[in-house]
């Protein structure tokens, strides 16, 4: 008797583009009209491919966080972040910064003085992971991770690589902390290769390359920009990447983030950069923040400066 087949993929949302931080343009299928919230993942921000041209380049300048975590992923340019307990750094191309907001802090991430002089392509991402209400308001963290401290998982026939941000594949585990288990990996695949994701896990896959890629046993299309949400039951996901339809060797590189992780469970209140379980909760993140317990990063007017000429240069050359 032939097995059954079980079908892994429940849903398909497409991203929608959307203008953040300091005018910069974003993908983001988390949340969409028709998912909210992927517990614990809170948003999903797939920023570029984009080119920028000597002075151009825009980030996000001084905004506040509490509640939640930001995980940025860098692919191609620099990020320079501080924020308002004195980290300060430069997320490079591999570069991953897992800040946990906690009680609360502002953060300010910009394009590097070399992105911003000499211009280049930016490509990344941004995704926020809800805490637990008992990790709330504890004290900011930040894990800034280069390249070569985040491990890689090969396959036998070498036809697939995943870079291990967080979480495991077979015997290649992450360096990073996380305070509800998490698998954060970017797949990367010419053949096919089956992903054990452990039941207690919620999953979904993020298709952020030109090529199409088949997920799951019933080996569903999901193109670029496109976000497949999971229903694996504790079964293996199958991902193989789709022959050449130009008529070439083999089949191209496909490639997709994976983000799966075990539900927190609690009630989500949400106002911008803030997450908590209550609106009181919220309102007093609003108290806290206007009050300047937050506190703040000098410089916060120059930041604003170089946004502001690197829109209107932007606007100049069409290109807002």
């Amino acid at each position: 008797m032939a097995s059954k087949i079980l079908k892994q993929v429940a849903r398909i949302v497409t991203a929608q583009r959307k203008r953040e931080g300091g005018g910069f343009m974003v993908r983001r299928p988390l949340p969409s009209g028709s998912v909210d919230y992927a517990d614990p993942f809170l948003m999903l921000d797939h920023l570029g491919p984009v080119f920028y041209g000597p002075g151009e380049a825009v980030g996000a300048p001084d905004h506040p966080h509490r509640g939640f975590e930001t995980v940025t992923y860098i692919l191609e340019g620099e990020f320079e972040h501080h924020d308002s307990h004195g980290n300060h750094g430069i997320l490079k191309p591999g570069w991953v910064q897992w800040m946990t907001a906690g009680s609360g802090v502002i953060h300010s991430e910009m394009p590097s003085d070399k992105q911003l002089k000499e211009g280049g392509n930016f490509h990344g991402f941004q995704i926020w992971v809800n805490l637990p209400a008992k990790d709330k308001m504890i004290r900011p963290r930040y894990q800034d991770v280069p390249p070569e401290s985040i491990p890689w998982f090969e396959s036998s026939d070498k036809h697939t690589k995943i870079k291990v941000i967080a979480g495991e594949v077979e015997d290649v585990k992450a360096n990073i902390d996380t305070h509800t288990p998490i698998y954060f990996l970017d797949l990367r695949t010419t053949g096919k290769y089956s992903l054990h994701i452990p039941e207690s896990m919620d999953a979904m896959v993020y298709n952020y390359h030109p090529t199409d890629i088949l997920v799951g046993q019933e080996k569903t299309r999901v193109a670029e920009s496109q976000l497949a949400i999971l229903r694996h039951r504790g079964e293996p996901v199958t991902f193989e990447a789709v022959e050449d339809a130009e008529g070439g060797e083999g089949k191209k590189e496909a490639r997709v983030l994976i983000l799966a992780g075990t539900p927190i469970g609690e009630e989500v209140a949400r106002y911008g950069p803030f997450v908590m379980n209550t609106d009181e909760q919220i309102n007093q993140a609003l108290i806290d923040m206007r009050s300047g317990s937050f506190g703040s990063i000098p410089g916060s007017s120059e930041r604003m400066r170089k946004t502001n000429e690197a829109n209107n240069l932007r606007r100049q050359a069409g290109k807002q």
